[in-house]
């Protein structure tokens, strides 16, 4: 890839930075405090397996696969990437 006049390490750096972003809003996204017996979506029960391994989980698996599929679509563009902040 080519840097233009970034330093050595700046490709790195983006790499570093971007799998930060991605961590600090996966830990933003969890769910704190005790979990739910039942779903707060659709009300179905959610196992007690998945309550101890999952905790404060709110979700069952079904909804909470329709919604990290809804945040996907979301998070596929990455600025850091773009050709646009690579310029500047």
């Amino acid at each position: 890839m080519a840097t233009g006049w970034a330093g050595d390490g700046a490709v790195q750096d983006q790499i570093d930075a971007t799998v930060d972003a991605a961590v600090q809003r996966a830990r933003r996204q969890l769910h704190q405090g005790p979990g739910l017996t039942h779903c707060e979506e659709c009300g179905e029960p959610i196992p007690e397996a998945r309550r101890k391994a999952v905790p404060g989980v709110r979700l069952c698996v079904t909804c909470q696969s329709g919604q990290d599929r809804q945040g996907q679509a979301a998070a596929l563009f990455n600025r850091r990437g773009s050709k646009d902040s690579q310029l500047r």
